[in-house]
């Protein structure tokens, strides 16, 4: 027999209207639907009239009960994997269950629809021609302060999810760890209370200050410059000398002529320069 089909089913993040036709069709056929949270997708499905069996398939037992499923694609059963809103196996368990899949050579298709961190960037006004999603920050702390530490000298847009209840500690933790950057706050993607706020994250600190963030919120942080991380890489090797510079490379395994073109670049010299300050 031959196996089913695992579909990446988007659904939406707040407005309905936004499920697409395929998505509809796809949920209507499949002979079952792995939800993250059978509680909340039973509202998608009944407002769309749809009757298709669910099981749930969530961050605690995401590992069995992806082979319990592999087993059923095995069988020759077609699935629909669906998130509690967006696009399953971003930031979401589901990575778990596409990656098994492949490697037991079931095959995967993708359903697209709603994001809401495309849709945020995209909202944003801020640089979309290059950016890195961190999904929500780690809460455990040495993993979050490493994290943090990190984005410091990211040069990319930065998108990050918050819940409402952590959101005033995670802007102060922002500004200390980035300081002022520019920062889009998106709330409430397609929902009736849809706002963005274009600021900073020193004057993001003073409003939450005075008012109480209510809300789902995809946060869009400006990246470093390009050139302000590159003055802050030469203002880092002027603090040992020319031939430390080179030495360091020598002792990773280059030779000395590589070692100068590297330690040069890292300067924003020439290899001439180098070679006149060794010698």
């Amino acid at each position: 027999m031959d196996s089913g089909i695992l579909y990446l089913v988007a659904t939406p993040i707040g407005n309905l209207e936004d499920i697409t036709l395929r998505a509809l069709r796809i949920l209507e056929e499949v002979d079952l639907i792995a939800a993250e949270d059978t509680r909340n997708s039973i509202k998608i499905l009944n407002h769309f009239e749809i009757s298709t069996p669910m099981t749930s398939y969530h961050e605690h037992n995401k590992i069995e009960k992806a082979y319990t499923l592999v087993e059923k694609l095995k069988s020759g059963k077609n699935i629909a994997l669906i998130t509690d809103a967006g696009m399953p196996a971003i930031s979401d368990p589901g990575e778990d269950l596409v990656r098994i899949c492949h490697e037991n050579n079931i095959e995967v298709n993708v359903v697209p629809g709603p994001s809401a961190c495309v849709s945020a960037l995209a909202l944003s006004g801020l640089s979309s021609r290059r950016f890195a999603f961190e999904g929500f920050l780690p809460r455990e702390k040495a993993s979050r302060a490493k994290t943090l530490e990190e984005l410091k000298d990211e040069t990319r847009t930065i998108i990050l999810y918050e819940a409402p209840h952590h959101l005033k500690a995670t802007v102060k933790e922002l500004e200390q760890a980035l300081g002022s950057r520019r920062i889009s706050i998106v709330k409430e993607i397609t929902k009736k209370h849809e706002t963005v706020m274009q600021t900073d994250l020193t004057r993001a600190i003073e409003y939450y200050s005075e008012n109480d963030p209510r809300g789902e919120y995809v946060l869009v942080i400006e990246g470093k410059s390009v050139e302000e991380a590159e003055a802050e890489k030469r203002d880092k090797w002027q603090q040992i000398s020319v031939k430390e510079h080179v030495e360091m490379y020598i002792s990773q395994g280059m030779d000395k002529k590589e070692a100068m073109k590297c330690a040069a670049k890292d300067r924003g010299v020439s290899k001439r320069d180098i070679y006149k300050e060794l010698i």
